[in-house]
């Protein structure tokens, strides 16, 4: 499943009153009340960072965020490539196409398929792409989905690619946490909110429903009903000519799912390991294993004749086998080839491996010890496209065929100055012995401000890439960027995230606890000048070193944060990271989350450093219950803390380019002035 995935509208009503808490009424999200509140902080917020500097910031993110020379990624449909594009001109952005040769070139044709922003003045509506389901193998009709403000929750419609219309009277649906896909022209399966018990209770689709057209959405037949506890149920159609198949999933929590082939009315169960990642492709059954599963390792790719092990004769091939220090990062399939990214020690290696002989060999052209990641590959064909980066190297997209070399096709400028800018990579040592990797950009030699980022949940890798802005407005005036590769993620393979679920979640804050103490020692920066940043369960990370680890750090900065993990599970879609946490209400859960749960450990004696919390109002993922509830008891202990809550913008923050310039320059803003003095 991927990472803290979307759940219902933001404006639901309250969760379960809790009579202890005296801030309930601020995850009111849209009340008058609430929102009165929101104002009341974000004016002196404003008022105190939005300075002279801060424009100039603000200016130089959204000069990056805009411009053209950035790389217009593409996906093949059929003879085209198609891209979706924000900048100055278009901030809402356009959905469109181009010929492989007219992208080789320097000035591509593009061919708008849909403009975004003349849709949302036709409609009056604040429209934020949200991804189009082309059919397959023919790409002659779409479903568009659009949302309110960056929300998760979306409206669908079907589009006709041909004539570049809406069809009048087509799929359409209203906003909701909608999983949709084509089962033929005529029919799509989908989940949705159908009314009464038709949601999990992670508010997510609860039934998988066959929708012919013309047909009342009422009338649609239930295909399979999961249970309420779990968290969704979904359905895939793989169109591909002579490999046609129906696959139905049903997430019984974050990590576990039960995989089904839909043959004519009949399910048939895919016998592997519930936490395993299981995919189909032609002939051959993938099994990406999460733990050890008979004989074979966790973190293993395993391979199988898909009508073998359906019937029974498994016969397994190991793709690939990690070791303790390479993990499997990513793959994706060609029309004939397997395409894999490995990971060692946090660096990438790609290959090519043939099905049936199940031979790997490397693929030619990859440029050495850089950041290389799968950007697209052609199902249907033998297309590949690789975006190779690195932290001081813009990004350059790859292009070929599995038998190589592949070989630029687009490059990114450089964005800020990176002289005597150097990368290294180091380790530091958490508290039961485990060497925590961590990468190092900025002038040796310097003790200056330094910022530290980090993640540590999910099995989410963070691997080195170049980001403009955070070079415009960090490194090139004179900062220190690290990132920590701290367990919970997957950079040593599922292990290195399942021992920090539940009762080891300490285990991620001791991890960047060390490299933040390491840096200190190092020489790299002081407490003083050393700033921590993260967001979503990054979120929650910063706000167990406020509570936890206050002396480490000069400033921090809290973005879309979890918080309050008393109460997480009753907000949103919070239910469905009960796997990953544990459940407060179980009395034994709960005495492990009590000891870190930000909202419940706030101190009035110890001394914080300050902190910055931002979260959206239209954020329908990790609700701003959190940030606001948070923010408002630290004030009643006398903490200095500042706020800012976007109104539009989900959980990413920012709804465009504009609202995530602003973002950025408030952020970095505030790092200048509290450990950059």
């Amino acid at each position: 499943m991927n990472e803290f995935m979307s759940s219902i509208d933001p404006v639901a009503s309250l969760a379960p009153e809790d009579p202890t808490d005296p801030y309930l009424w601020l995850e009111d999200v849209t009340g008058d009340d609430a929102l009165d509140w929101v104002r009341r902080h974000n004016e002196p917020t404003l008022a105190d960072l939005g300075d002279d500097e801060f424009e100039a910031m603000r200016a130089e993110a959204l000069e990056v965020l805009d411009t053209d020379a950035r790389i217009p990624y593409v996906r093949r449909r059929g003879e085209y490539l198609y891209n979706f594009w924000r900048d100055e001109t278009h901030p809402r952005g356009l959905w469109r196409r181009t010929s492989l040769d007219s992208y080789r070139s320097d000035s591509p044709e593009w061919d708008v398929v849909i403009d975004v922003d003349a849709l949302a003045a036709a409609d009056d509506e604040n429209w934020v792409w949200a991804g189009a389901d082309v059919i397959e193998p023919d790409h002659t009709l779409a479903l568009i989905s659009l949302s309110r403000g960056g929300a998760d929750a979306v409206v669908v419609r079907e589009f006709d690619m041909r004539t570049r219309e809406f069809v009048f009277g087509g799929f359409e649906l209203p906003e909701a946490k909608t999983q949709i896909t084509w089962a033929d022209e005529n029919t799509v399966l989908l989940g949705t909110d159908f009314g009464a018990d038709s949601l999990t209770e992670s508010g997510y689709a609860r039934l998988v429903k066959r929708w012919r057209r013309g047909q009342p959405l009422a009338d649609a037949a239930t295909v399979y009903a999961g249970e309420r506890a779990d968290v969704i149920v979904a359905a895939s159609v793989d169109r591909t000519p002579g490999y046609e198949r129906t696959m139905i999933s049903r997430a019984v929590d974050f990590f576990n799912d039960e995989i089904y082939e839909l043959r004519g009315e009949e399910l048939l169960r895919i016998d592997a390991p519930t936490d395993a990642t299981v995919s189909v492709h032609h002939d051959w059954l993938l099994i990406e294993l999460r733990t050890d599963w008979d004989g074979h390792a966790a973190g293993s790719l395993l391979a199988s004749s898909y009508a073998d092990f359906m019937s029974g004769e498994k016969n397994l091939v190991t793709v690939f086998r990690p070791d303790e220090g390479t993990s499997l990062h990513q793959y994706s399939w060609t029309r004939d080839k397997l395409v894999i990214v490995t990971l060692a020690d946090v660096v990438s290696r790609v290959q090519i491996v043939t099905p049936g002989a199940w031979t790997t060999t490397d693929l030619p052209g990859v440029p050495p010890n850089s950041n290389t990641v799968i950007a697209a590959a052609d199902s249907y064909g033998d297309e590949i496209f690789l975006d190779s980066s690195g932290f001081v190297t813009p990004s350059q997209l790859l292009h070929g065929t599995p038998d190589g070399p592949v070989s630029p096709i687009k490059a990114a400028p450089g964005f800020f100055d990176t002289t005597g800018i150097e990368v290294s990579q180091h380790f530091a040592t958490s508290a039961d012995g485990t060497r925590i990797p961590y990468f190092t950009v900025g002038r040796p030699g310097s003790t200056g401000p330094t910022l530290l980022g980090g993640y540590g949940g999910f099995e989410v890798s963070r691997t080195p890439g170049y980001d403009g802005v955070l070079g415009r407005l960090w490194l090139a005036r004179g900062g220190t960027y690290v990132l920590a590769n701290i367990r919970g993620g997957g950079e040593y393979g599922p292990g290195w995230h399942t021992q920090a679920m539940r009762a080891g979640r300490h285990l991620v804050d001791e991890d960047f606890a060390a490299v933040a103490r390491d840096l200190v020692t190092r020489g790299v920066t002081t407490v003083a000048r050393l700033g921590a940043q993260g967001g979503s369960n990054g979120g929650l990370l910063m706000g167990i070193m406020l509570t936890r680890y206050p002396d480490l750090f000069g400033a921090l900065v809290c973005s879309v944060p979890l918080l309050d993990m008393k109460r997480f599970h009753l907000l949103l879609a919070g239910a469905s990271w009960v796997a990953e946490y544990g459940n407060p209400d179980d009395p034994d859960d709960w005495e492990f989350i009590s000891k870190y749960s930000p909202y419940q450990n706030i101190s009035s004696d110890r001394r914080y450093p300050p902190i910055l919390i931002t979260t959206s109002t239209r954020d329908d993922r990790v609700h701003p219950g959190h940030a606001r509830k948070m923010t408002a008891a630290l004030e009643e202990a006398g903490h200095p803390v500042s706020y800012y809550e976007n109104i539009e913008g989900g959980h990413g923050g920012a709804a465009d380019n504009a609202q995530a310039a602003f973002r950025a320059a408030l952020i970095y803003r505030y790092l200048w002035r509290t450990i950059g003095v």
